[in-house]
């Protein structure tokens, strides 16, 4: 997220553009960072942190996607499924923030109605967790690259990020250096 290639926005250049290097990223930032956005909503499509929604059961008959279900089906949604469809998703395992600009979004939203893919959480009892998740997510990720030049430690020529095969976490830990962006009165 640090060095465009082929004219293709950063999530470090957008920062920059948007709030420099004078001033910490804040709240009233969020809705001008459409890439860091962007950015999040694929890792959020990529990679779920869990494989399967809970079970629902369907209240009234009903049709999601194309496909009627009648009320009182329980519903298990596969997160994974949703997130890497190849009917849905253009090469859905590759990192291509840019895919979420596609849409004819003006503002990039964290949730995806359309349920393509599942961020926060769905269904009725999900309305408190976009508005908050979105904020917190978006925030840490902003600081984290406005912040600072994430590189790989000197003896690794390539970051492997592999996901186990037992649960959602990766399969081999993550190392990074961080090197400070930013004036240092600007870090608390």
């Amino acid at each position: 997220m640090g060095h465009g290639r082929d004219d293709k926005p950063t999530a470090t250049e957008e920062l920059d553009r948007v709030v420099g290097k004078e001033k910490l990223f804040q709240e009233c930032d969020i809705p001008h960072l459409n890439y860091i956005k962007a950015c999040i909503r694929e890792a959020f499509r990529l990679h779920q942190i869990v494989p399967f929604n809970p079970p629902h059961m369907a209240m009234s008959d009903a049709i999601v996607a194309g496909y009627f279900i009648p009320k009182g089906s329980h519903v298990l949604l596969s997160r994974l499924g949703l997130g890497q469809n190849p009917k849905v998703w253009n090469k859905p395992l590759e990192f291509r923030p840019e895919r979420h600009f596609a849409s004819g979004f003006t503002e990039v939203h964290l949730t995806e109605p359309d349920l393509r893919f599942i961020s926060f959480s769905t269904g009725r009892r999900g309305y408190v967790a976009p508005e908050l998740g979105t904020t917190m997510t978006i925030m840490l990720l902003a600081r984290m690259v406005q912040g600072f030049d994430w590189k790989a430690p000197p003896n690794v020529t390539s970051i492997i990020l592999d996901e186990s095969f037992e649960d959602v976490s990766l399969a081999h830990s993550l190392v990074a250096y961080a090197e400070l962006l930013l004036p240092l009165h600007l870090y608390p």
